[in-house]
């Protein structure tokens, strides 16, 4: 039968907790299943973002052997970023071992590691929806802790710029939506300069998205496809119009204090994103604070244990993601509203 010892055992070391625990399968939100973010491990806990403001102009003819026009030093920033610190702890009591043994096995090393993953798998859930809600923070300009109303970063404010947003006249049957559509993506191409942009998504609240579904010109598009706006629900699969796909973005969670929800993104608001590589929006992870890591690259992910000091009735399993995530074109995402 399994005994205290299981607490000791490797199942319980620093290494082991962090392998099962990245590998407890993704449950990421639409941004993470889209790959939008970059990801990289880093080995401090602040990220310098150095800006670097080059100028594309034209060279004035000169007579040859001449003196040509000198070009001037472009001008750098440098921002420092410290990297967001998540932590979550876990128990496993002493009971949840005793007299249980896993199916089909006499050994409780299975039947041990089987109550590790599970409770890595609930709390790999917590740190998945977090990073999914920072992620649509930096995508948005505004990173804002568990409660929905304490700013991490204003991204806005951080690189002294101000959000690119204008309305759709959506309540205007005769708008031309499309004409709107491509007057703001000519806005990102002008913020994202010599960027090659692939293609753009728009992350639509689900009133935004119901106004741009059934506005006239956008039906008048698609009356001859298949029926396609009539028999099909575009929530979120997404359908491409004016050059950009379109989606809804469903996402919502309970705040830490039992207040309510926090909504990922305002049902009024769509966002339209430029798709290039590399991409504008990164995630930096950060090395844990264990010993065991100081200055080592970041991972995606730590879990750790400590054992009850007086009784070992007990063992708390620590888990913690240290992650930034930055939009590092902040003007460059437009903020749609409805009017």
């Amino acid at each position: 039968m399994p005994t205290l010892d299981a607490f000791l055992a490797d199942a319980f070391s620093l290494t082991s907790l962090t392998e099962a625990f990245i590998k407890v399968p993704h449950q990421p939100g639409r941004l993470g299943s889209l790959g939008l973010f970059r990801e990289r491990g880093i080995t401090t806990t602040n990220v310098m973002v150095e800006e670097k403001e080059g100028q594309l102009s034209l060279i004035t003819t000169s007579p040859r052997g001449g003196v040509p026009e000198t070009i001037g030093k472009a001008k750098r920033t440098a921002r420092s970023f410290i990297v967001p610190h998540l932590e979550r702890i876990g128990h496993i009591n002493a009971d949840e071992i005793q007299n249980v043994r896993a199916f089909g096995s006499e050994t409780e090393a299975e039947t041990i590691q089987s109550i590790v993953n599970s409770l890595l798998t609930d709390l790999r859930a917590m740190h998945e929806v977090t990073l999914e809600y920072h992620r649509m923070g930096a995508l948005q300009g505004v990173i804002l802790d568990a409660d929905a109303s304490t700013t991490i970063y204003n991204l806005f404010t951080e690189f002294g710029v101000a959000q690119n947003t204008g309305a759709i006249a959506f309540n205007t049957a005769t708008t031309d939506i499309r004409n709107s559509i491509v007057a703001i993506l000519r806005l990102i191409e002008a913020e994202m300069g010599g960027t090659m942009v692939s293609g753009y998504r728009g992350f639509c609240g689900a009133t935004f998205f119901d106004a741009l579904v059934g506005h006239a010109t956008v039906k008048e598009a698609y009356k001859y496809q298949q029926g396609l706006m009539l028999g099909a629900d575009l929530r979120s699969a997404g359908f491409t119009y004016g050059g950009v796909i379109w989606e809804e973005y469903r996402g919502s969670v309970a705040k830490p204090d039992g207040s309510g929800n926090a909504s990922f993104i305002n049902a009024s608001q769509g966002f339209i994103v430029p798709m290039c590589n590399p991409s504008i929006f990164v995630t930096h992870f950060a090395p844990a604070d264990f010993i065991e890591t100081v200055n080592t690259v970041g991972l995606p992910g730590y879990a750790k244990q400590v054992i009850d000091p007086e009784f070992q009735r007990w063992v708390k399993v620590l888990t913690q993601q240290n992650c930034l995530n930055l939009c590092l074109r902040p003007r460059a995402v437009y903020r749609a509203t409805m009017s």
